[in-house]
């Protein structure tokens, strides 16, 4: 069974109460499917995906606690990027604040979709061509759809060559059906 809920503590009753596996095909607090296709991705592009640094630019939200979850589990390096005392550092992790200090040295850049009220917080940090320049020189950036031009990144970063994110969800289907495979066959 596959859930999409915005509550956790639904998909896990579910998990419990249900005789066949239940997938968290996304959550408010986690987005576990989108997050293991995007590093299958990453795994066929990048051989060293393991020992790349991994920058999520955004809010303490579903996308950013799962990369971050991901990075536990992996041994992933992995920080945040995001403006300072406004409650939005996740815990027990590295933040930078200031974006062209995160940029540096970064070779995946991830974003995610920003709420309405965090969005005057975050136009500083918006992704551009300038700041994806000074990660490191085949860095790529993958923001986490629905991603808006003109908010998490501009237009003109969408149209480079750092931007991967629609070969990314490529793989969402070819992952997804294994991990059902997979679960089928437990």
């Amino acid at each position: 069974m596959v859930v999409r809920h915005n509550r956790p503590d639904v998909v896990e009753t579910m998990a419990k109460c249900s005789a066949v596996p239940v997938i968290n095909a996304m959550t408010s607090e986690s987005h576990p499917c989108e997050i293991l296709s995007d590093l299958y991705a990453i795994s066929k592009m990048r051989e060293d995906y393991l020992a790349l640094q991994y920058t999520f630019v955004g809010p303490c939200g579903n996308i950013g606690k799962t990369w971050l979850e991901a990075a536990r589990a992996l041994g992933l390096r992995f920080r945040q990027c995001g403006p300072k005392g406004k409650g939005y550092d996740m815990p027990g992790v590295e933040v930078v604040h200031e974006l062209d200090a995160a940029m540096q040295g970064s070779d995946v850049v991830l974003t995610d979709s920003l709420p309405r009220e965090a969005l005057d917080d975050f136009r500083p940090y918006q992704i551009t061509l300038n700041a994806m320049r000074r990660a490191n020189g085949n860095a790529m950036l993958n923001p986490c759809p629905p991603f808006c031009r003109g908010e998490e990144v501009s237009a003109e970063v969408i149209g480079s060559p750092f931007f991967v994110g629609y070969g990314f969800k490529a793989a969402l289907l070819s992952v997804q059906q294994a991990l059902i495979v997979y679960l089928l066959g437990r």
